[in-house]
């Protein structure tokens, strides 16, 4: 009878609890949920074929005393081989020889040349990110962030590359603040490059809640969050004793193979950060630059790093 009574009542209490948690979520402190993971982001960039005109090549020297084109294959020799002699082995002669040797030499540059040609219209591209996650105390270098994607020039590939540059360099001036690290790179064909850069992008961005400032292909854009009130002090109390950090993401498009380390200590992580932010404006196809929090209230705990960015290692 009573276990009867329990499974009546069941679906009540499932009512009930699921009542209960609308509730809590409703009316419960949004602020730390709100107020996390806002974001900046900076770059642009194309995945095009690189337009590269191909070698002249001179015209085959003649040889002396007949219609040579090198290599022993004159008229002299196609005369005999037809067998043509007395006075039809002119004119007649000559056109079948024209029409051999044009389909020769174009069958040798179509042989030589095909290789070069495909790796030409869909070249080899690498797909790189590096990770880096700082304490939050490194605030100039977010400061500086935000700077460079007011003031950086990501319309020209020679202005991408000096952003990547100096964001690598703002990385490489605060080595005591780093404590987690990640990379990866995927080598592809130019064809197949894009759509993997696009979804190393979206990626870090979907783990923002917020863009708060944004510099894509001189495409600036800013937004600033409504500051809520700090109503419970004890909860900041708390909040202000987790450890808080800064995430910076460093994703390339890159022309050629680039193989970065495996990230283990920081020793590694400085080699990584030198080898992308070393990248040249006529290698670099497209660079997005990524940082979280971006906004000034917002934080980045021990708890957002272990469930949006697993991948980091300790350094």
């Amino acid at each position: 009878m009573l276990f009867e009574n329990m499974k009546r009542l069941k679906p009540l209490l499932k009512t009930l609890l699921m009542l209960g948690l609308v509730i809590l979520l409703s009316f419960g402190p949004g602020d730390d949920a709100l107020a996390a993971r806002s974001g900046g982001r900076m770059g642009g960039g194309s995945f095009r074929a690189p337009s590269r005109s191909l070698p002249s090549r001179s015209a085959p020297a003649a040889r002396p005393g007949g219609y040579g084109y090198g290599g022993g294959f004159g008229f002299p020799f196609l005369i005999p081989f037809f067998g043509f002699g007395g006075g039809f082995g002119g004119l007649f002669t000559l056109l079948i020889g024209f029409a051999i040797l044009n389909f020769v030499i174009n069958a040798f540059r179509k042989t030589g040349f095909s290789a070069n040609n495909d790796a030409m219209a869909d070249p080899t591209v690498t797909v790189a990110q590096v990770q880096v996650g700082l304490l939050a105390q490194a605030q100039e270098l977010k400061a500086n962030l935000a700077e460079l994607a007011r003031t950086a020039d990501t319309g020209t590939s020679s202005g991408r590359a000096q952003l990547l540059q100096s964001t690598g360099l703002e990385l490489l001036r605060h080595p005591d603040y780093w404590v987690y690290g990640s990379t990866r790179s995927q080598t592809t064909p130019l064809t197949a490059a894009e759509s993997q850069f696009n979804q190393l992008a979206l990626t870090e961005r979907s783990k923002f809640t917020a863009e708060t400032l944004s510099n894509i292909d001189r495409q600036l854009q800013q937004v600033e969050l409504k500051a809520q009130q700090k109503t419970d002090s004890l909860a900041q109390e708390v909040r202000s004793e987790v450890g808080e950090y800064l995430v910076v993401t460093l994703i390339v498009g890159i022309e050629g193979k680039l193989e970065l380390p495996k990230i283990n200590d920081a020793t590694e992580l400085k080699a990584a950060i030198q080898q992308v932010s070393g990248v040249g404006s006529d290698r670099l196809l497209a660079v997005e630059i990524l940082w979280t929090p971006q906004a000034e209230a917002d934080t980045l705990t021990t708890e957002d790093i272990l469930a949006y960015y697993p991948d980091l290692n300790l350094v």
